[in-house]
């Protein structure tokens, strides 16, 4: 079969030479109809048995390239098209030093909001915040509802946006823990700071070491997770030649692109921030019980 498929391409060669070389250029045309005719007895090449197990082999052969190599990037832990995404996560560093610095404000940021609720001897525009005011079925925060400013260290005005809202705003007030008594002034509220006891003191003192202690606390635990992604992060060292295993440390390696050196460097700046965190925290505190006890 094979032989026959060679004879009739090479007839159809030599046809096309003979018409070239024995006819003008004018009966060219005539000519190329003889050589369509003869080019037809040429036998469908697809169908023929031979060739057709060629074009299946050499397709095969492609899949089982692809299979290939789509199995050696499976082992490489880098799924088919998703290569991109891994290789550019190389350097993980700046991810787990900016994740730790967001939790150590976010411990920072809820210490003083907590410590700006207690009261002092001392007015402070922002005693009055965490109040809830409920008017109209809808609850809000106080500091929505009204403007809080200071006349004198002892004491607060209170303004509302609705002055219909005044006596909600009061009732709201005298029923909080801060233990103040509003007195209506026109379309505001006055609300003079009564002095601390020593008992009274001693309590908001207290509260105030239980938080630092837990701002602290929050401060430590950042600081813990980011020493555990750090160490996640390390490849995995490699034992013996087996080839299974320096895959698997390869696959590390590509999605961190860490080493020991980077993690021993990044580990100390984020003590350093452990300990920034943790002052500013103790620094916050103090300057509260001072103003409690100095009130």
């Amino acid at each position: 079969m094979a032989v026959s498929i060679r004879r009739a391409i090479i007839s159809c060669r030599n046809i096309y030479t003979l018409i070239r070389t024995s006819r003008p250029v004018s009966h060219f045309a005539a000519s190329s109809y003889l050589l369509r005719a003869a080019c037809d007895l040429r036998p469908d090449l697809s169908s023929s048995p031979a060739i057709g197990f060629l074009f299946e082999s050499r397709r095969s052969f492609a899949k089982a390239r692809k299979k290939w190599d789509d199995d050696d990037n499976d082992e490489l832990g880098v799924a088919n098209g998703d290569a991109g995404s891994r290789i550019e996560i190389v350097n993980i560093g700046p991810i787990i030093k900016s994740t730790a610095i967001s939790e150590m404000e976010a411990a920072i940021d809820a210490v003083s909001n907590e410590l700006s609720k207690l009261r002092t001897g001392r007015a402070s525009a922002g005693m009055l915040d965490h109040i809830i005011v409920e008017t109209g079925g809808v609850k809000m925060p106080l500091n929505r509802m009204a403007v809080v400013s200071v006349l004198d260290p002892k004491t607060l005005s209170v303004t509302p946006y609705n002055p219909n809202a005044l006596k909600e705003l009061e009732k709201a007030i005298v029923s909080s823990p801060l233990g103040l008594n509003p007195k209506p002034d026109g379309e505001r509220l006055i609300t003079a700071i009564p002095p601390m006891t020593k008992e009274h003191m001693q309590a908001v003192c207290k509260v105030v070491a239980k938080s630092c202690e837990d701002a602290k606390q929050r401060v430590r635990r950042a600081r813990q997770k980011a020493f555990d992604s750090i160490k996640k992060s390390l490849p995995k060292k490699s034992e013996g030649k087996n080839k299974g295993k320096d895959k698997e440390n390869i696959k590390a390696k590509t999605v961190s692109g860490f080493s020991s050196d980077d993690a021993k460097r990044l580990e100390k700046e984020v003590e350093e921030l452990t300990k920034k965190f943790t002052k500013s925290a103790e620094d916050i505190c103090k300057a509260k019980e001072k103003e409690i006890t100095s009130s």
